[in-house]
């Protein structure tokens, strides 16, 4: 070997290096553009099949790594109700489309470096086992952070109601990435991670604050009444601890720099009520669920209602219309709480209540308004920041607001 090929050796490695780093850059900066960008969805630009496999490839990821750590990322509640087998042939469906979008974009040289990446979290999912691996006995006693939760609830609620967003729209042009998407989802995501710590503490703070309170014989009485009139009655006493709560975080001063995070998005579709301050969480938890427990609603009463409260919580946020004709003066509708987050005058501190709209009629709280729909949403004044961090820690930043 001559010299002057050994000198050039070092040169001929960066520049071997070159391409492999640049490419990681430019898809570190093409992730990092569409993570930060809203807009118009539209057909025959590849943005559609990038997008869904880079959430299914990243979600499958995750599932792979819940499936080797269930006891530390799964949540005790729902890991005792699943199939272990239909929830592999999920995942291995997953797979096969996030790979199968993002190769098929490859080949045809669509948003490249964006459908590489998530190939490579589908093929860092298979390597660590995709939808085979192992599940054997674990503790139910870990401490733990709600991955599954996360990964099912995303899925269900985007292929639901971004659905119903689409077929029955409340506002017709609105974006399904529309601004501050992102805030929205930091949000959806830590709820969700710490739904372990929060149930904890719930738990605790319900059992040996209101643990004085419970009378055995009375409860033994409530679970005698039948399914159905038994459910309605905990969804009234629910609805009427939730009312006063939050009809509370409205006229409290202090109180209202943690629910005005609720308040400040300025576009209402599913995702937007996941933007909660953590205190507000915890705190409109205890309150609500105390009563619940001390009555002794049964747990069958109790795990329906828990499912119908998840999701009308979800689409009373909802771009979403349909007729309701004079069941919106029994029941909360998405058209009914829509107004409660309206910055219109009309709306200012109204429609408080969660499943019962009458509640609010009754109350005299009901918004009275000629106008079909609001004009506007948001905190008067607009003055919340954007950001998760910024939202959780402004309730200790800032001056009595409202």
């Amino acid at each position: 070997m001559s010299k002057s090929s050994v000198s050039r050796t070092p040169y001929a490695v960066a520049d071997a290096l070159k391409a492999p780093v640049g490419l990681v850059r430019e898809t570190i900066d093409d992730t990092g553009d569409l993570l930060a960008s809203h807009g118009p969805l539209k057909f025959g630009q590849g943005l559609i099949a990038t997008i869904v496999a880079l959430t299914l490839g990243a979600l499958c990821l995750l599932a792979v790594l819940a499936f080797h750590f269930p006891e530390y990322l799964t949540t005790p509640e729902l890991r005792h109700k699943y199939s272990v087998d239909v929830l592999r042939q999920l995942l291995l469906a997953g797979l096969l489309v996030a790979g199968g979008l993002s190769l098929a974009c490859i080949v045809l040289g669509v948003r490249r470096n964006l459908n590489l990446l998530a190939f490579a979290l589908v093929i860092a999912a298979v390597a660590l086992g995709g939808s085979r691996v192992p599940v054997g006995d674990f503790p139910d006693d870990t401490p733990y952070i709600g991955l599954d939760w996360f990964i099912l609830d995303l899925l269900g609620s985007t292929l639901i109601f971004i659905v119903l967003e689409k077929l029955f729209p409340l506002y017709r042009d609105q974006l399904v990435f529309r601004k501050e998407w992102q805030t929205d989802l930091k949000h959806f995501a830590v709820n969700h991670f710490l739904v372990g710590l929060i149930l904890l503490t719930v738990n605790f703070v319900i059992h040996h604050g209101f643990g004085w309170m419970v009378s055995h014989d009375f409860q033994l009485a409530v679970q005698h009444i039948w399914f159905i009139p038994q459910l309605l009655l905990c969804i009234l006493v629910a609805d009427l601890a939730q009312y006063w709560t939050h009809r509370a975080y409205h006229e409290i001063p202090f109180l209202w720099k943690f629910h005005a995070v609720h308040h400040s998005a300025k576009t209402m579709d599913w995702l937007a009520g996941s933007r909660q301050h953590v205190f507000e969480i915890v705190a409109t938890r205890v309150l609500v669920l105390a009563p619940l427990f001390v009555l002794g609603f049964s747990e069958a009463v109790i795990n329906t209602y828990i499912i119908i409260v998840g999701f009308q919580a979800v689409l009373n946020h909802a771009n979403v219309h349909v007729p309701w004709g004079p069941l919106r003066y029994l029941i909360v509708t998405p058209d009914f709480h829509h107004w409660h987050h309206s910055s219109d005058t009309e709306a200012i501190d109204k429609n408080y209540a969660a499943h019962y709209s009458f509640l609010d009629y009754l109350f005299g709280t009901a918004v009275k308004s000629n106008k079909r729909l609001p004009e506007k949403y948001g905190v008067v004044g607009d003055y919340m920041p954007d950001g998760w961090v910024k939202q959780q820690t402004f309730p200790f930043k800032a001056k009595a607001v409202g």
